[in-house]
Order: C-alpha cells, then structure tokens, then sequence
C-alpha cells in the first residue's frame, strides 16, 4: 500500500482534527466533567421560602430610604411571585415586579427581569444587597 502524499496526510489530519474539536461545542449542548450537580452544588434549584411571603412588606435601605411593597403568591410554598411597591422606594426599587425564592434565596427582579436585590433569610426578614450594593432589608 503506497504512503499518502504529505499534503494530503496534513488535510486528513486537520479534517479529524476539526471533527473533534466540534465534540465539545453547543451543537448537543456541553459536557460537564464533573458529574451530575447535587442540590448543595446547585444554589438556582428552586426551593420554598422560609416564610409565606405573600403579603404586605417594608423594603429599607439604610441612608437611602424605605417603602412598602405587597408580594403576591399563588400558594403558600409558592417559589414565585409578583411584587407591588408603593410610593418611595429607594433606588430602583419601584421598579420591582417578580420575586422568585431558590436555594440561593430571595431575588427580586424589576419590570424586565433583571434583578434588583439578593436576599438571604435571617429568620422572619431577609437581608442582603441591591445589585448596586447598597444593603437592604426586607420585614413584615
């Protein structure tokens, strides 16, 4: 069987080359080389609030201000909901629309989804950051 041409070697290999190299790609969507995530691994896995947040709340954010919002659920456990603020809020805050609870906890998002606060649960209020870092807190 004779040698292949160098030429024509060098385009076989650059041909496999790039047949493998589109394995890793979006096509099939990409592999995670390190196994299946666990809930603890996985902190936007929903989960149930602490606390049913349907109701009315008082949003602070020290020097800057504070409001009242009412956040609505479809049921008790509910992972999400709407958000209502009333007149006042600081910052972007009247903006506020969604709320959405996952192991990572409470965010709320504005009027086109982005997100305005993350909040973690300090037991019957939340507590966190505005995403343009300004504390905040959430109670009853």
């Amino acid at each position: 069987m004779p040698d292949l041409h160098p030429a024509a070697r060098t385009s076989v290999l650059i041909l496999a080359l790039t047949a493998l190299a589109s394995c890793g790609g979006d096509r099939f969507g990409k592999f995670d080389w390190t196994g299946p995530k666990t809930a603890a691994q996985d902190p936007m896995q929903p989960g149930a609030p602490p606390v049913n947040l349907a109701g009315r709340w008082l949003l602070s954010s020290p020097g800057r201000g504070q409001c009242h919002m009412t956040f609505g659920a479809a049921s008790p456990g509910a992972i999400d909901g709407t958000i209502a603020p009333e007149g006042g809020c600081p910052g972007k805050f009247f903006t506020s629309r969604k709320w959405t609870y996952d192991q990572g906890g409470l965010v709320m998002r504005d009027h086109n989804g982005q997100p305005l606060a993350q909040l973690s649960s300090a037991g019957s209020t939340f507590e966190g950051k505005a995403t343009s870092g300004e504390p905040v807190t959430l109670l009853r």
